[in-house]
């Protein structure tokens, strides 16, 4: 994701995926506190809402379980927060198994399905950091159109984009530019190169998807989870050859910070999200604009991971 990105929003949404933000508000910023001291784990997210809201949910849970946490959301792209993990200036930060594979950790890598990413990340992760355990629940990369268009060009798969992307601009995340998934991954794996690249920062999907729906860019890397796609009726096309390859929310870790108690909590989160957890959870929060920390704690407490 942008996160991979980089899965932002209005989130999500870099994943494959993300650095700065702009005009936009963040409800997650202003939920995030210090309530640590230097003992404090830390913990991080990227600057688009969906994974700031993911880094709280982490937060909530250690603290539900007694540890002292401090929140670092905002920080930027994996491209700026992943050496950070690796050090230990970062503690936990909420990833996409994908995206950290194939943008930080092997961008040589093919690995797709959640087994074999996850297989890839154990043995190739350097030695300070791990990954936990992995969520069902995924937000995913894609390149997506509006109905409109879709239905004029009779796009349907992103090797449909081939004749016609010559021609258009697509808008995304900047780092999209440079990423095998992403840019050079369309006309590696789909002979697809679009004639202009308009680069956004992540935290500014609304945006994007203002210069989407108004035929300003002709397609947009938006993340799967952002409730827009089913409100503006857009259209995911779909890639039969797997460029964006699975994207699982993952707890990565510095392995010298975090105990059993803290790994366990972190897990117990993972074995409970959904996709569809994320996508009612982005509803609240972006078009409900509800508190992030509210949010986080309503779920927690549902899941029974909370009280």
């Amino acid at each position: 994701m942008y996160r991979g990105a980089a899965l932002g929003l209005v989130a999500v949404f870099s994943l494959a995926a993300c650095g700065g933000g702009d005009s936009d508000s963040n409800p997650l910023t202003d939920s995030s506190k210090d309530s640590g001291d230097g003992k404090s784990l830390v913990v991080g997210s990227a600057n688009f809402p969906e994974n700031q809201l993911l880094a709280e949910i982490y937060a909530e849970a250690l603290e539900a379980k007694g540890l002292k946490v401090t929140r670092k959301f905002d920080i930027g792209a994996r491209e700026v927060y992943y050496d950070q993990v690796v050090k230990g200036g970062i503690q936990v930060f909420p990833e996409y198994n994908g995206a950290l594979l194939a943008t930080a950790v092997d961008k040589t890598s093919t690995a797709t399905g959640t087994e074999k990413i996850n297989a890839e990340l154990k043995k190739k992760l350097p030695s300070s950091v791990e990954i936990l355990d992995s969520a069902e629940a995924q937000d995913k990369d894609s390149v997506t159109v509006t109905a409109a268009t879709a239905k004029k060009y009779d796009l349907k798969t992103l090797a449909d984009l081939k004749p016609v992307a010559g021609k258009w601009t697509i808008g995304a995340g900047s780092e999209f530019k440079t990423r095998t998934q992403g840019w050079v991954g369309l006309k590696k794996t789909y002979g697809v190169e679009f004639g202009k690249f308009q680069p956004l920062d992540a935290g500014a999907q609304s945006t994007l998807l203002k210069l989407l729906n108004s035929n300003k860019v002709q397609a947009a890397n938006i993340y799967t989870t952002d409730p827009a796609i089913v409100e503006d009726k857009l259209v995911v096309l779909e890639d039969p050859k797997n460029l964006f390859s699975s994207q699982n929310v993952t707890p990565l870790v510095h392995k010298s910070a975090l105990d059993d108690t803290g790994k366990a909590a972190l897990n117990a989160v993972s074995a409970k999200l959904t996709t569809q957890d994320l996508l009612d959870m982005m509803k609240k929060l972006v078009n409900d604009k509800e508190d992030a920390a509210t949010v986080a704690k309503e779920w927690l407490t549902k899941a029974g991971l909370a009280s």
